[in-house]
């Protein structure tokens, strides 16, 4: 190894070096997951930050029993290069995923990625030039967000409530946008049980956004990993389904409902959107890996995946009631948070005058993680909230990690409350119930005021608040 020559300084390698950078690097932001993944790797750290599926439950014999087979059939095959628009098995599986959900999907709309988060880059790399328009809610994926970001897009967020994206505020911004002379590459929304708020979009907002993809002939990314985790009411058709593949763009993965390690995510989009994408993923990574295509079809083909499910369910919402009595218990009266139908995330939003970039730092120090707010925004906004994972975590450190965040979350309430004379926050409100047991919906449903945002007169869906 060359030794590094004495005197140098990390500023100087970047003056170095900043006459070379890409002008698009001058807007790239890293992820704050990504950031937080050397942290909460500790094992002492109660990570209620990462977006983290609970692989242990995936039976240590069946992975063995499925590598065995795929070895003893598919060694060279596995681990040759494969088409970029991937392999035939994997394809079958996705179609088999996608009906699940009540959507069908021909294969040859199918183009296999490594994992998710390519579909959001593909996208990008396909329709985005610097300056386009991206419209998505708000909040959004903190992980689209350095996406956005690296492709130099300017993104309009749309306030969302209980009931997902507003759809009036989006067409608000449409006809503004037609005024400009402008028009949105694509709309990206997550409308089922979304990263990070946890709402899902009504069913009359998704004919109504489909409706209006029609009428402009516009894009939408449809961004679905948690569609399947759903375990409380029914079920809602998905964009793509309502749309019959003209202009919704599907994303899929296999990261939350099987394992983030195998990177395997698909896209499903209208041909001439695939065809350009399919040229974009070569010049990416030539190929998704076929070992880890053909192991996900491998299994998906053994049709022991609807039993994993159920159990992946029960586990996931036994720890969401979990932490929904946690937050009840140690989080003051004036802060709220969403009630997830399914999916792996709450989102909750603290007394006015706290902001959660400070207090991560402090509940860092006390060995807890979540992500917070402002890095599901491109704007700033966000900065009451945070966003708290329960999939990955047991239940004993998921009420220990909110008991630590409580404990935070009061000290600077009293800090601000002596210095400036009155409780943050505090504000008249109506009067609330007692703390439900978890699991169960407070009585009055209108007290569930997801987001702390007005809703509408005659929205399809009761807003839902959980506090205590």
């Amino acid at each position: 190894m060359t030794p590094r020559r004495p005197g140098r300084t990390q500023a100087r390698d970047l003056e170095r070096y900043a006459s070379l950078f890409a002008d698009r690097t001058t807007v790239m932001k890293s992820s704050p997951m990504r950031d937080l993944m050397a942290l909460t790797a500790r094992p002492e750290v109660i990570s209620l930050a990462g977006g983290l599926p609970d692989t242990s439950t995936f039976p240590a014999e069946d992975f063995a029993k499925l590598m065995s087979h795929l070895g003893a059939r598919e060694t060279a095959r596995a681990l040759q290069y494969g088409p970029t628009e991937g392999v035939t098995e994997i394809k079958r599986a996705i179609v088999q995923v996608m009906a699940a959900e009540g959507t069908e999907v021909d294969e040859d709309d199918i183009l296999p990625t490594t994992g998710g988060q390519q579909v959001i880059d593909l996208v990008c790399k396909t329709l985005v030039d610097p300056g386009d328009v991206i419209i998505a809610e708000a909040p959004t994926y903190p992980g689209a967000v350095p996406t956005f970001a690296a492709y130099q897009a300017e993104v309009i967020q749309i306030e969302m409530d209980s009931d997902g994206m507003r759809i009036d505020v989006l067409e608000e911004t449409l006809e503004r946008l037609d005024r400009e002379g402008r028009r949105p590459k694509f709309i990206y929304t997550i409308p089922n049980f979304q990263n990070p708020a946890g709402v899902t979009m009504s069913l009359p907002r998704r004919r109504r956004l489909v409706d209006i993809a029609h009428e402009r002939e516009l894009l939408v990314l449809e961004d679905n990993p948690y569609g399947l985790l759903r375990y409380e009411g029914e079920p809602i058709p998905s964009l793509y389904s309502m749309d019959g593949g003209e202009f919704v763009i599907y994303l899929g993965t296999f990261s939350k409902i099987l394992s983030p390690g195998v990177r395997v995510g698909w896209s499903a989009a209208p041909r001439p959107v695939l065809q350009k994408m399919n040229i974009g993923k070569a010049s990416t990574d030539l190929c998704s890996s076929p070992l880890n295509q053909l192991f996900v079809a491998e299994y998906f083909a053994s049709g022991q995946w609807p039993v994993y499910m159920d159990e992946l369910r029960a586990l996931y919402h036994r720890r969401r009631d979990v932490l929904l009595d946690a937050l009840a218990k140690n989080l003051p009266a004036e802060a709220s948070w969403t009630r997830p139908d399914g999916g792996l995330f709450i989102w909750a939003t603290l007394p006015d005058g706290l902001d959660t970039t400070d207090l991560l730092a402090k509940a860092l120090s006390r060995n807890v993680a979540f992500v917070p707010g402002r890095a599901a925004f491109m704007d700033g906004r966000g900065g009451t909230s945070m966003r708290l994972n329960f999939s990955g975590v047991s239940d004993e450190r998921i009420v220990e990690g909110v008991r630590r965040i409580g404990e935070v979350v009061h000290e600077q309430v009293d800090l601000l409350g002596s210095l400036t004379g009155r409780r943050p926050g505090a504000v008249p409100r109506p009067a609330q119930p007692a703390a439900e047991p978890a699991g169960q919906r407070p009585a009055d449903p209108a007290l569930e005021n997801v987001l702390q945002l007005p809703r509408r007169d005659g929205d399809d869906a009761a807003t839902r608040r959980s506090s205590s």
